[in-house]
């Protein structure tokens, strides 16, 4: 549908969030195909392809007069599956270039980077989903999120090692997780990117999956199978920063159109890459249509936003003079400020069961708290504080944990300052931090072991939670994008107890509402000793919304079991264990409460009551307390 006099109005000020209507490669049916670009500009443009040999001079496009800088043209001989580019010429005389489509839907495979003539048609079977997760509550119920890169997830061996497909992904994908128990897959950004190890977070096509793996149908097809076995699909997405090829959005008309013009707001100095100009209202709106789109067309469930943290400090990894302060002399970013809160407002207007969640490395105040009291308007983020205080501690030697027991309890004096997730992610398994596993101290027995309680804390901690492929079953390994995870490590005992223990943590964490209807309230979490810090032992309650369910968690850090070790509780009875680290069906040693303890009269911690228990090594203990105060 071509751009209409309202459409040209709200895409130049900023609020046209739909633009994928109008914009890119239209094809009207068998023959034909509407063009559409920004390019204010350019001299002159005109569309090149498999339909007119790629002759510049072939089909010139029009450029429209209502000063939305959109340039158009209706081509009867192109039709699907077409490449195409648009050839550019500056008013500068010197620049000429062949653009790939920043509207396209589809595009050529690496090395080639041309746009392909597309459409969307698609069958979608996930009613069912769809209209269930409206009804849903995010904050109160089970996320579990498996985080995925596609391509080494699992690979084809006997095909030159090649990554599987969409198809072949929603053949094994959904089961796994499924059986798994978790509730979301988050995949690493599948928007279409040049540069494979960039793991996708260089995007150059921001409403394209990438080819590298099937085409958009098939791509839906994945999404579509993931949730008839009700699994919500969470995509990354990069708004911050792009890449500077040739071909992609960099200097795409002549001009710094879609980045900053100065070098010191235009370069993101860790990627060597160029930061959006969200100053300009028109990036607002290709920007916001972009994950418009996603949540259209592609029936997602979430966006998780990357870098959140270099959009909004101009400072962000930059020495002095390298960066300009904004109007009020401060580093924050304004533009990116107002951006975030724009999209988040315009996702939840119209997707209100979506999540958005921000990785965001640093303090900023209210990121996930509402636009109308000040906030970014994002629903989660990630507590980067948690994950690192806790890798800390637990990489210790268990004989110096002792002394860093304050490192353990941080979390919760911040734990409700925002809507956090728990990620243990990729980021912590590559670049020489070796894997989660081999980052655990001791001999194999004790690896595994202390494995097994960081995983336990983190399911029982208050937030939601995200584990990064292969941590499942404990890869060795670092992860490597260029080679399928070690699933040949399932033959080892050890390993596939692992998985066991993963497996039944979720499905725990999924069946018991003490562990995820309160995680963003205080009333849900409960110190019952924080000061044990010469046994390395900590305990705490998790309390569901009517406060009927109620679980006692308690933690040892070290490879010495606690016998005869008491613990105060709120209620008298039976209190049954339902799971423990330490199981051998874990691969652990076997200690426990024989299935659970019941309470006595005797008061500790402030209780009325307490059990007396066994604290197995570098393990967990979750017990369910009794519904009402009887044996």
């Amino acid at each position: 549908m071509p751009l209409g006099a309202q459409d040209s109005w709200l895409f130049n000020e900023g609020t046209h969030y739909r633009l994928f209507e109008q914009l890119g490669a239209h094809p009207t049916g068998e023959q034909g195909c509407h063009f559409s670009v920004w390019a204010p500009n350019a001299k002159s443009l005109s569309v090149i392809g498999d339909f007119n040999g790629w002759n510049p001079l072939s089909h010139p496009l029009v450029k429209r007069e209502d000063h939305s800088g959109v340039w158009e043209l209706f081509v009867k001989e192109a039709t699907l599956g077409q490449k195409y580019k648009y050839h550019l010429a500056s008013h500068h005389g010197h620049y000429v270039v062949d653009k790939a489509d920043p509207f396209a839907i589809y595009c050529e495979g690496a090395p080639g980077n041309s746009s392909i003539v597309w459409d969307l048609q698609y069958s979608w079977n996930d009613a069912k989903w769809v209209n269930t997760r409206e009804q849903k509550k995010s904050h109160c119920t089970p996320i579990a999120i498996y985080e995925m890169h596609l391509a080494s997830w699992r690979r084809v061996p006997e095909e030159n090692n090649r990554p599987l497909t969409y198809i072949e992904l929603a053949h094994q994908l959904p089961a796994y997780l499924k059986e798994m128990g978790f509730t979301h897959v988050e995949f690493l950004p599948i928007m279409e990117h040049p540069f494979y190890g960039s793991w996708g977070y260089q995007t150059t096509s921001y409403f394209a999956p990438t080819s590298r793996y099937g085409t958009p149908q098939e791509f839906m097809q994945l999404i579509d199978v993931l949730h008839q076995h009700d699994i919500g699909v969470i995509l990354d997405w990069v708004p911050s920063h792009f890449p500077s090829d040739a071909h992609g959005l960099a200097y795409f008309d002549g001009t710094h159109l879609f980045e900053h013009a100065d070098t010191r707001k235009r370069i993101q100095p860790d990627w060597n890459t160029y930061l959006f100009n969200y100053e300009y209202p028109s990036v607002q709106s290709f920007l916001i249509s972009s994950a418009h789109f996603w949540f259209e067309k592609y029936h997602i469930d979430g966006l998780r936003i990357d870098a959140v943290a270099s959009m909004l400090y101009l400072d962000f990894s930059k020495k002095g003079g390298e960066w300009l302060p904004n109007m009020y002399g401060g580093k924050e970013n304004i533009g990116a400020i107002n951006f975030l809160r724009k999209v988040n407002s315009e996702i939840y207007a119209h997707y209100p069961y979506a999540l958005m969640i921000a990785e965001e490395s640093t303090d900023w105040a209210n990121v996930s708290r509402p636009t109308y009291v000040g906030g970014l308007g994002f629903g989660m983020k990630w507590n980067m504080g948690w994950m690192h205080d806790t890798l800390y501690y637990m990489s210790l030697d268990p004989i110096h944990r002792k002394y860093h027991h304050n490192t353990l309890l941080f979390s919760m004096l911040y734990a409700y300052s925002e809507n956090f997730i728990l990620p243990l992610s990729h980021d912590e398994v590559v670049y020489g931090k070796r894997s989660l596993l081999s980052k655990m101290p001791g001999d194999n027995w004790q690896q595994f072991a202390n494995f097994r309680l960081l995983l336990g804390y983190m399911y029982t901690h208050p937030g939601k939670k995200l584990l990064f492929m292969g941590s499942e079953f404990g890869q060795y390994q670092e992860w490597n994008h260029e080679a399928s995870l070690d699933w040949h490590l399932l033959q080892y005992e050890p390993h596939r107890k692992l998985m066991q223990w993963v497996r039944d943590l979720n499905h725990l964490y999924r069946q018991q509402k003490a562990l995820f209807e309160l995680d963003f309230e205080p009333r849900g979490f409960e110190w019952i000793d924080t000061c044990d810090w010469e046994q390395s032992a900590i305990s705490f309650l998790r309390k569901s919304e009517t406060a009927k369910d109620e679980l006692l968690i308690l933690c040892n850090f070290t490879p010495v079991p606690r016998f005869n070790y008491r613990v105060g509780v709120n209620r008298h009875g039976y209190w049954k264990e339902l799971l423990n680290s330490d199981a051998k069906d874990y691969g652990g040693s076997g200690l426990g409460n024989f299935g659970g303890q019941r309470s006595t009269l005797e008061p500790s911690h402030g209780k009325p009551y307490s059990l007396t228990l066994t604290l197995p090594p570098l393990g967990i203990v979750i017990l369910k307390a009794p519904v009402n105060n009887k044996s």
